[in-house]
């Protein structure tokens, strides 16, 4: 069976492995637009992977130091003192020292839904945010249990994996997107026939990447967020030594009326404990979903 040390090794395992696929994509869009733009010149696909690699590079020091503050503007995360919110607080301050990792950095997002969420590059530069509807429609035993799913998040290094699939997914969709205006706009080099057939093939491979980007995007988050959650549940709550707490909330969240999170989106919404959309049914609804059923979470943890 494997231990907590053990998902905190395969987590920076899969950080890794997400920063190699970071640049590889952005490699092959860039030696896509430097190709288009040389007009299939031989080499001319060197100049697109050196100006995406600097870019990429850039851009991924930034997300790397500042992904935390970049995911908490963009979903509208405000901090807030101990005055504030001081239960907010105390919850925090007393399951981080459970927990064995430095106390997080508290935000609140003005908004009626119930959810949470943790982000950061490591325990050392981490952050949790909670709704005000979930302060105001949870008890104080439930509000552990959610503030200890998201401090698990942090024990586990998963803020690091979701970080940096946050980051992953928001450039794949900006990058295919960048390269199919910039086919759609470049009638100028269609001065003869090969340019012109390098220019089909150049918009369907952009097409081919606008569409599946977003799949690859889903898909990378699959492979990890499932087993994220029901990880963060059980060591959450062990945590509290009071599974039902987390358990009630995760009830109140699937009744929630309004579970929509106005400045969610769809790079962000795996950080948080519940999906942070209105809920459908369907297949491919569950087939692409980024948390597992909330009946199982919940039946899990009212078995412990």
């Amino acid at each position: 069976m494997a231990t907590f040390f053990d998902e905190v090794r395969k987590n920076k395992v899969r950080s890794s492995v997400i920063i190699f696929f970071f640049f590889v994509f952005v490699l092959v869009i860039g030696s896509f637009i430097g190709w288009y733009y040389s007009r299939g010149a031989p080499g001319g696909w060197v100049g697109g992977v050196v100006i995406a690699f600097i870019v990429g590079g850039v851009y991924f020091l930034i997300a790397w130091f500042s992904g935390r503050n970049m995911v908490l503007a963009t979903t509208g995360a405000k901090p807030v003192t101990k005055r504030e919110y001081p239960h907010l607080f105390h919850t925090v301050e007393g399951l981080a020292i459970a927990a064995g990792v430095p106390t997080p950095m508290c935000y609140v997002i003005e908004d009626s839904a119930l959810n949470a969420f943790a982000t950061g590059r490591d325990p050392e530069h981490s952050a949790i945010c909670v709704t005000t509807g979930l302060l105001k429609k949870l008890n104080r035993q439930e509000l552990e249990g959610v503030i200890a799913h998201e401090m698990s998040h942090i024990k586990n290094f998963d803020i690091r994996v979701m970080l940096l699939v946050a980051v992953l997914v928001g450039v794949l969709t900006l990058l295919s997107d960048i390269m199919l205006r910039s086919f759609l706009w470049g009638g100028g080099r269609r001065n003869n026939d090969r340019g012109g057939q390098l220019q089909v093939i150049m918009l369907v491979v952009g097409l081919l990447l606008v569409i599946l980007s977003p799949l690859i995007g889903q898909l990378i988050k699959l492979a990890i967020s499932r087993k994220r959650e029901y990880l963060a549940d059980a060591t959450g709550a062990m945590l509290t030594r009071y599974p039902p707490g987390l358990a009630s909330a995760l009830k109140k969240i699937k009744t929630d009326p309004d579970p929509l999170v106005d400045h969610a989106n769809r790079a962000t919404a795996h950080l948080f404990i519940s999906t942070p959309f209105r809920k459908r049914a369907g297949f491919f609804t569950s087939l692409f979903s980024t948390h597992p059923p909330i009946e199982e979470r919940i039946k899990r943890l009212e078995a412990m």
